[in-house]
């Protein structure tokens, strides 16, 4: 398809589809004659002509001004006032989730550095983090690539021509989004683990953890997309007409929700319980007590953010809708960042490591200036090394004169 801005061409014995920025013209051949209706919010009956030449598509006629009755219709100030207001809504909307999702993608990227980097960082709950971490990733990266696809040109929108790409991002984010809660539970799983007795070692549970955390939102995803491809295949997959099919994300995701919510009411048991008995160090429990706070904030507030937009919105009226597509939109965007935060920023183990660092590296700039300070107090004294090295040589001469 070409938009308007460009002009539109022949190819083979035809034209090519055209979007002029008011009417979609599909492929005709060479001498065929289309007509294209006013649009919708002119509220008029017209149609609009243009015959497909040698040289391409003619000039419309009658012009959309006659055609369309510009002037008799005293309704088109107020409709094209609203199409430009939802122009503006829609673009504010898109800059603010695009800040959003870039914040989350540096801190999430900086934090897989930092607990990739530092060796002393290294253990499984940490890679659970990484896990996490990536999903995230994934997630603020499809964003991006989706906008791309979708609004590289407008004819997409305009002359229902969807490419597959647009198809295939909508799913991969969706896997994206379910990952994000699957490795939520293996993060409450793990720390179930490990103030529960566990039958799995630490290696063997990493494994079962990737391949869940992973593997099963893939299965999911494969059995969404085979039901849209062959029961809703429309626009670019973001509809919910048929509500079954979108059930089958949204019942996973409930579940891997509700289990975690489970998980973290055992985890709250076993720490009261082991206070109760002192059966743990009291900076042991403050470590885990600390984690538990963490990852049940964590949960319950992706919990409660996707229960309340996944029911909510759809039984609202249009401009209560926007106002709650805004709301989620500018929550889903910085959920990484939050993660990040709350898992590596805040994280006592990291800051710990980072303050190690730093008085290693003040120690290091230290020790070199009272080196340099000792060298120069050394050469202003007359003769520095170098009465140094003659006075040992006189010194070892006077040893073996004595022996």
């Amino acid at each position: 398809m070409l938009t308007g801005e460009e002009e539109p061409r022949t190819f083979r014995t035809g034209c090519r589809g055209w979007w002029d920025d008011l009417n979609c013209w599909p492929p005709a051949s060479v001498g065929d004659v289309v007509s294209q209706p006013c649009p919708r919010f002119l509220h008029t009956t017209g149609r609009v002509f243009r015959n497909c030449t040698d040289h391409g598509w003619s000039e419309s006629f009658p012009p959309h001004h006659e055609a369309c009755e510009y002037g008799l219709n005293h309704s088109l100030p107020a409709e094209v006032k609203k199409v430009y207001l939802s122009q503006h809504y829609f673009l504010f909307v898109r800059i603010m989730y695009s800040v959003g999702y870039a914040v989350s993608l540096i801190s999430l990227s900086v934090a897989v550095a930092i607990l990739s980097l530092f060796r002393r960082l290294h253990c499984t709950r940490n890679f659970v983090h990484i896990q996490l971490f990536l999903s995230f990733i994934l997630r603020a990266s499809l964003i991006f690539i989706r906008d791309s696809v979708l609004f590289s040109s407008d004819d997409h929108f305009h002359c229902g021509d969807y490419p597959a790409g647009c198809k295939i991002t909508t799913a991969l984010s969706n896997y994206s989004i379910m990952a994000n809660y699957s490795w939520l539970l293996a993060e409450g799983h793990f720390l179930y683990s490990l103030l529960s007795v566990s039958l799995f070692s630490s290696k063997r549970r990493l494994w079962i953890y990737i391949v869940l955390g992973w593997g099963s939102p893939m299965i999911i995803l494969i059995g969404w997309s085979c039901a849209r491809f062959l029961y809703e295949d429309e626009g670019c997959w973001e509809t919910r007409r048929i509500r079954w099919i979108w059930w089958i994300l949204r019942l996973p995701v409930l579940i891997f929700i509700t289990v975690n919510m489970a998980f973290f009411l055992l985890i709250m048991r076993i720490l009261v319980s082991k206070l109760r008995t002192r059966d743990m160090p009291g900076n042991e429990f403050n470590h885990y007590r600390k984690l538990s706070k963490s990852s049940f904030l964590l949960v319950s507030l992706f919990g409660l953010h996707y229960i309340l937009f996944a029911f909510l919105p759809n039984k609202l009226s249009d401009s209560s809708h926007r106002v709650w597509t805004g709301i989620e939109l500018a929550f889903a965007s910085t959920q990484g960042f939050v993660v990040a935060l709350l898992y590596c920023f805040l994280n006592a183990e990291v800051q710990i490591e980072f303050q190690r660092r730093w008085r290693r590296w003040r120690q290091k700039q230290t020790l070199q200036v009272e080196t340099r300070r000792l060298r120069s107090s050394l050469s202003q004294s007359g003769g520095g090394l170098g009465n140094v090295s003659v006075l040992t040589k006189t010194s070892s001469s006077l040893e073996t004169d004595q022996l």
